[in-house]
């Protein structure tokens, strides 16, 4: 997305993800130099075990006619490309011949970029993924100010763009870390987008020397100390403003929202299996991430997480709790749980809410960050396949007739006005207030994946054929259902076009999931379930 939207096969990598957390926090200093492996036995494909079940066999590479669309999808994705001094650094947003307005959608977005980068990944092309990292790293350096303002030294850009200079025949980088963003917002996913897809490139190619490079290492350690840093938060999650992501208008996501949260997870563990461990400042530093790891997964699980039954504690909580031994720990009063979600919340399913704080809790569902929180294993296996369950169990609400919704249920009437501002890109059942965007289809084919569900993701693939390309490759779909093209949607969007290749390439071959997914960590869950909300 650009700035009228937003501000934006398996090999070797070392395998800390598996690591045993819990015993690090007991003996930080003996385990953390862990030996970082460096092979991995592709035969153990044929048994990973996905959400508890195992068997899933891998069909070769083009083992079934592909669709037309694939055909059309590559060429448009190829349209697309960036040349940043004769070699590929990325994708546009859009290419949308048709609009009025250029506006920023001509920029590469850092996350707009991630299904492009791995489609060329899938496809054995990293070249330009790599180009891309290296290319951003370089900008993440440059000094950052929004009027006057000094911006933290590991903010990664929303965009960047490439002015060519036909005359002198030179390319020259323009970067926009917010200041030029609708709203002034910076990013604050663009850093862990880049983490994570820094890993992606590593499993997929097995090529260390990117990420233990010097300056990818520094690169990750400023992100992530700019997220590490002590303060007056009680809590282990990341305070953030409204339009600091995806969702990147006012839409009441301020304080602790989902996306965010679980994007931060995956982004620490991502680093922890790739940062160094041999000087004293790299274990003291790798401890650091693992504390935080801890204590967020710890938060999460207890008080993100809503079921049947979670919302039947909710229902009876009492107000004005005090000490360590209250149960109702964020004083949320019972009246404010919204009347839509006694509906909507089946027998078996569950999901993470939309945000937690201060008598506050935000009910919504969100899309990509509940798909984020099982690719990352922040869901336990259980919490994963009630996240499902609940998709299949509320088809119609979450993904319609294009998947897939990015919120729900739609703000409405005077509240919309009063949560939005009255932003007119934001009426109900349009763009982040409850629009279907067909970009999330590849977070649901990963999910679908990983939980042993395929037909999820064959079901929604099929529903994006009927359409997607007859009507252009739309940015976003209007609508309780999903059914109109987004009344100022983009065509041509290059994210719902990698999208949709990088869900149809890694059904094919679930292999593919090993560069985006992190298996969980079992000693943890174990602590984890002692919390008051496992309990109840």
């Amino acid at each position: 997305m650009a700035g009228i939207r937003k501000i934006g096969s398996i090999c070797s990598i070392s395998e800390m993800e598996d690591l045993d957390l819990s015993g690090m926090l007991d003996n930080p200093m003996l385990n953390l130099n862990i030996e970082r492996h460096r092979s991995y036995d592709d035969s153990s494909l044929s048994e990973m075990s996905f959400g508890g079940r195992t068997g899933f066999n891998t069909p070769p590479r083009n083992s079934f006619e592909p669709h037309p669309m694939v055909a059309n999808a590559w060429e448009c994705l190829k349209n697309s490309l960036v040349y940043f001094r004769g070699e590929r650094v990325g994708t546009l947003a859009a290419v949308d011949h048709q609009s009025e307005e250029v506006l920023n959608y001509d920029q590469v977005f850092v996350r707009d970029f991630v299904p492009s980068a791995l489609s060329y990944l899938m496809n054995g092309e990293p070249e330009i993924v790599k180009n891309f990292l290296l290319k951003t790293l370089r900008l993440q350096g440059w000094e950052k100010k929004v009027d006057q303002f000094k911006l933290g030294e590991g903010v990664m850009p929303a965009s960047f763009k490439v002015l060519h200079d036909a005359v002198r025949n030179t390319d020259t980088l323009m970067a926009d870390f917010g200041e030029s963003a609708i709203g002034r917002v910076a990013p604050v996913d663009s850093g862990f987008w880049w983490i994570i897809l820094l890993r992606a490139y590593t499993k997929s190619t097995g090529d260390l020397s990117l990420s233990e490079s010097d300056g990818c290492q520094k690169g990750m350690k400023l992100i992530l100390t700019l997220c590490l840093s002590e303060g007056f938060d009680t809590f282990p999650t990341l305070l953030c403003a409204d339009g600091c992501c995806m969702i990147d208008r006012r839409m009441g996501v301020y304080g602790y929202p989902i996306e965010i949260q679980a994007l931060f997870f995956m982004a620490l563990r991502c680093a922890l299996s790739m940062l160094k461990h041999d000087t004293a400042d790299d274990k003291a530093y790798v401890e650091r991430v693992v504390k935080r790891l801890h204590a967020l997964s710890y938060h999460m699980r207890s008080y993100f997480w809503l079921d049947f039954q979670q919302l039947n504690n909710i229902y009876r909580y009492k107000t004005e709790e005090y000490s360590h031994t209250a149960v109702n720990k964020f004083n949320v009063n019972p009246d404010s749980i919204p009347d839509w979600l006694f509906d909507f919340m089946p027998t078996r399913g569950g999901y993470f809410i939309g945000n937690v704080s201060p008598a506050r809790m935000d009910f919504r569902w969100f899309a990509l960050g509940n798909c984020v929180a099982i690719l990352s294993s922040l869901a336990t296996p259980e919490q994963s396949m009630a996240i499902m369950d609940l998709i299949e169990a509320r088809w119609d609400d979450l993904v319609g007739e294009m998947p897939l919704k990015i919120s729900y249920p739609a703000i409405e009437s005077h509240e919309w006005r009063i949560v939005t501002g009255c932003d007119p890109k934001n009426t109900r059942w349009s763009y982040h207030n409850g629009g279907s965007w067909p970009v999330l289809l590849w977070l649901l084919t990963a999910a679908s994946v990983k939980t042993g569900r395929p037909h999820i993701a064959r079901r929604a693939i099929e529903l994006a054929e009927s359409r997607l390309m007859k009507d252009g490759w739309p940015e976003y779909y209007d609508g309780k259902l999903g059914r109109y093209v987004g009344k100022q949607a983009r065509k041509q969007q290059t994210w719902s076009i990698a999208g949709y290749l990088v869900a149809k390439m890694m059904l094919e071959d679930p292999s593919h999931l090993g560069m985006i997914s992190l298996d969980e960590d079992k000693q943890m869950e174990s602590v984890i379930k002692r919390s008051a909300s496992w309990t109840n």
